[in-house]
């Protein structure tokens, strides 16, 4: 499909104005319970950006987009079920152990268990944030998420269980305050999503608004668009594959050059050939999306063309206007800081900056980085949240990729995946949209 460029929108440009989740089921209300799409909040935690779904009944779960279990303490004073060890289900929770990480001692472990359990199956939790494992039992928690089925409606809650491991409290550190563990969203059949399709045979999608919700199954978006009246999101915002790594858990991106355009001929990015390939006999390179990293990072290599780029599209707007914008010594953890006359926009409210693009393979438009999807506002000025990989550290995910877009490139997007057909529709930065997000009214 041709690769068309996604243009910044101009303020009296055609105006999205609401982003709704429509959640409408084949058969309406007559349709089974079990096939009911369900739709749970999302809250972002100011503190560590992180974001939690609230679906756990004692306590919100992180979102991890590259975690392959459900995991969380579980409660000293109550006795938990355990799942067999000889089990397929253990049989699949053991494939899924982290490759490289520093162990937490989980202690007593199997404290808690109901009597009579002799063979109880062990999983590895794993915390995204701080690079740290450890041991618990394979059980079960209860949950709780509403149904809907008619579009704007929220039903009912719903009760339902899904296969989790129990983690030591050691294992919460950098986690927000309150979290009780991390609720994995990757392919892998013990994450989140892939549970829930499992029970409800609902298809393989779920769609993250950030924030505002998440919802699984087989849930058309609609976009409000004025004059227009509400489009479905597959006629709204582009879409592009999904790339697997057979070596990693994380959604890849087939991106094949980095542009920046800011008013005046774009720039694009002079990357070693083959820079942002994924190789999927090591498992090395790619671009992959992370709900658990804060800034976007990039292998050095991959860092010196863009910066390059970066540069030039700013010393290209100073012949086409008056801006005065200049380079400023870096103010950590950024590399890339600016000064000078950043003009501002009306709408939306927002410095008008460069506009960075993902060229992607096989996608129906490029993925645009607006002024909040990278730019940072210091005490020096702007910074932009794009980081260099630090030599001899390696990459804080797991499959040393050639980029990470992480919590500031994936903040006010909508994010659809379909598994079934391994797409990915995706908004970019919904202000520029003139759109947001919201539950459907009770």
């Amino acid at each position: 499909m041709p690769n068309t460029r996604v243009k910044r929108v101009h303020p009296r440009a055609t105006l999205p104005l609401l982003l709704l989740l429509s959640c409408m089921a084949a058969t309406g209300d007559q349709q089974p319970a079990y096939k009911l799409p369900l739709i749970v909040p999302l809250v972002r935690d100011t503190n560590t950006s992180l974001y939690t779904i609230k679906i756990k009944n004692d306590g919100p779960l992180v979102v991890d987009l590259a975690g392959t279990l459900v995991w969380s303490t579980c409660p000293s004073a109550a006795t938990h079920s355990t799942v067999p060890c000889q089990s397929g289900t253990c049989g699949t929770v053991n494939q899924e152990q982290p490759r490289r990480c520093r162990y937490v001692d989980g202690g007593w472990f199997w404290s808690g268990r109901e009597p009579g359990t002799r063979c109880a199956c062990t999983a590895h939790p794993y915390n995204p944030v701080t690079g740290e494992c450890s041991t618990g039992d394979l059980t079960s928690f209860a949950m709780l998420a509403n149904t809907t089925s008619n579009g704007t409606n929220l039903l009912y809650p719903e009760a339902f269980a899904a296969v989790s491991a129990c983690a030591p409290q050691r294992l919460l550190a950098s986690l927000p305050a309150g979290a009780t563990g991390v609720a994995g969203f990757s392919q892998r059949p013990l994450s989140l999503p892939s549970q829930l399709a499992a029970q409800r045979s609902f298809g393989n999608k779920f769609a993250l608004c950030l924030p505002g919700f998440a919802s699984f199954g087989d849930t058309p978006v609609y976009i409000g668009i004025q004059d227009r009246g509400f489009l479905n999101y597959t006629d709204a915002i582009p879409y592009t594959p999904i790339l697997t790594n057979p070596r990693s858990s994380g959604y890849y991106l087939p991106v094949k050059a980095i542009s920046v355009w800011w008013n005046a001929p774009n720039v694009t990015a002079s990357l070693p050939a083959g820079a942002l390939d994924l190789d999927v006999r090591t498992g090395r390179g790619g671009v992959v999306l992370s709900t658990t990293t804060p800034y976007a990072i990039m292998r050095p290599d991959v860092f010196r063309a863009f910066s390059q780029a970066f540069d030039a599209a700013i010393k290209k707007q100073r012949k086409y206007s008056w801006t005065n914008v200049r380079r400023v010594p870096a103010v950590e953890p950024f590399n890339l800081c600016y000064d000078g006359g950043f003009p501002f926009l009306k709408r939306p409210t927002t410095y008008d900056v460069p506009t960075i693009y993902l060229e992607l393979a096989g996608a129906t438009a490029s993925w645009p980085l607006f002024t909040e999807n990278y730019m940072v506002r210091t005490s020096r000025g702007m910074c932009v949240g794009i980081l260099e990989m630090e030599p001899g550290v390696g990459m804080p995910v797991d499959g040393e990729p050639a980029m990470v877009l992480g919590l500031k490139q994936l903040d006010m997007n909508m994010l659809v995946f379909d598994l079934d057909k391994m797409l990915l529709w995706f908004s970019g930065e919904l202000s520029f949209r003139l759109g947001g997000c919201r539950l459907p009214a009770h």
